[in-house]
């Protein structure tokens, strides 16, 4: 199994117990174990902002989320992607209709990159905005 890249999306349901995802994602990422999983300065940057933000539903302080990311992290079959991938050089520019393509695209474009798999609750991510990307780069929940 690839490692899995896993989006702002899927790290905020595996950390609230209350969020509508979070046994779709517990039971993901139990069953993909062997492959581990992935987070990068975008993600985590993710996590811990709307987990903290106030107007979510379940928000805590940033410092806690923080210590929550910590946590995680620190799990032996994590590793960390650096953002490595200059924008320009992994999405088709061509291909991006509007603003809240970007990151999502470079998300995967960092998966492509690292032979992995975003892992995501988003159904309306088009893999045909960064070159090479095929079924297997990206998994919705």
């Amino acid at each position: 199994m690839r490692r899995a890249l896993l989006d702002v999306n899927v790290l905020v349901a595996l950390m609230d117990a209350d969020h509508e995802a979070h046994e779709v994602a517990h039971a993901w990422i139990d069953a993909a174990q062997p492959g581990g999983w992935a987070t990068c300065a975008i993600t985590q940057n993710g996590l811990v902002r709307v987990l903290s933000q106030p107007r979510y539903p379940n928000a805590i302080p940033a410092a806690h989320a923080l210590r929550m990311l910590e946590r995680a992290v620190a799990a032996p079959n994590h590793v960390f992607w650096p953002c490595d991938l200059g924008l320009a050089d992994g999405i088709a520019g061509d291909r991006l209709i509007g603003h809240r393509q970007i990151t999502d695209a470079y998300l995967l474009a960092l998966t492509v990159r690292h032979d992995g798999c975003l892992v995501t609750l988003d159904r309306t991510i088009p893999r045909d905005l960064v070159p090479g990307a095929a079924a297997e780069h990206l998994v919705v929940l």
